[in-house]
């Protein structure tokens, strides 16, 4: 109930809409779209969860953005079609993805050295995020690889061109975010993108409370 609550109305519009659509493609047992949407609600539903589960809090635009992301790229990707319907559908979602998993590795990074036992400069911490990006850029290649070995799907497309041209917008994304928290740790702003973070930030001090410290003196 409190995860209902605390939820904006278009995530439950969301929801909502991948609930019904399960459960509709169940009586008419069309199995995948039925799978597809429950895998959709059950990743957008994983962050609120987890952060629950961890003692954090997270802000309204993360949570949006992860929602719309799991929508976009599993159920109108797959459930309709979206990465053959439109040619840039793939290299968008790969972009927005890598850099969610830039500016999510900054805070991480950025976590664990201004704690209570650990510091780095700046330019380390934007390098550490920048890595992780491309970490989860080329674990998800080598998922798609899996599959479509496995099973026989054909998650790579074009094969090679695919793959290296998601890695090389996975590192323009990822180079994005931890430019971002580079500029955001040297001037204590970076735009749009640096106030999501300092949002994340305020929204969970006990975590950095080193560099909280520093800013007030």
């Amino acid at each position: 109930m409190k995860l209902i609550k605390d939820s904006s109305a278009i995530m439950l519009v969301i929801w909502a809409m991948l609930l019904s659509t399960a459960m509709i493609a169940l009586v008419l047992s069309r199995w995948p779209l039925a799978f597809v949407s429950f895998a959709t609600l059950f990743l957008s539903l994983l962050p609120p969860l987890l952060a629950a589960r961890l003692s954090l809090k997270l802000p309204l635009p993360f949570l949006l953005f992860t929602t719309l992301f799991f929508f976009g790229s599993i159920f109108l990707g797959e459930a309709f079609d979206f990465y053959e319907r439109l040619w840039w559908w793939d290299i968008a979602l790969h972009g927005l993805s890598a850099l969610g998993f830039g500016l999510t590795g900054f805070l991480f990074v950025f976590m664990l050295f201004e704690g209570d036992r650990f510091a780095a400069p700046p330019s380390a911490i934007a390098f550490i995020s920048f890595c992780v990006a491309m970490t989860v850029g080329a674990i998800w290649e080598i998922f798609e690889f899996a599959m479509d070995v496995t099973f026989g799907l054909n998650m790579q497309k074009s094969g090679l061109d695919d793959t290296m041209g998601d890695l090389i917008v996975d590192a323009l994304g990822g180079l994005i975010g931890s430019l971002t928290g580079y500029v955001y740790l040297r001037h204590d702003a970076a735009g749009w993108l640096g106030r999501g973070l300092r949002q994340f930030i305020d929204m969970n001090q006990r975590l950095y409370r080193k560099y909280k410290q520093r800013i007030k003196k």
